[in-house]
């Protein structure tokens, strides 16, 4: 998942993140230091919908 690059070309920190998609900043620093593949579905959503960016880019890795 391109959960960490795709926060950091944005500028926002995990806290800034986790306030815009209501995803818990400890679970969206599981998925970048984990690199969680069983992410929900939801939290993904959520965190695509803050991040203004399609679920494709951001699980365009997943699938390589």
């Amino acid at each position: 998942m391109k959960l960490k690059e795709i926060r950091a070309e944005k500028g926002l920190s995990f806290r800034e993140l986790a306030e815009l998609s209501g995803v818990p900043q400890r679970t969206i620093e599981d998925i970048e230091y984990l690199n969680k593949d069983t992410t929900k579905v939801c939290n993904i959503v959520a965190l695509c919908k803050a991040l203004n960016v399609s679920m494709d880019e951001m699980c365009a890795d997943l699938f390589e």
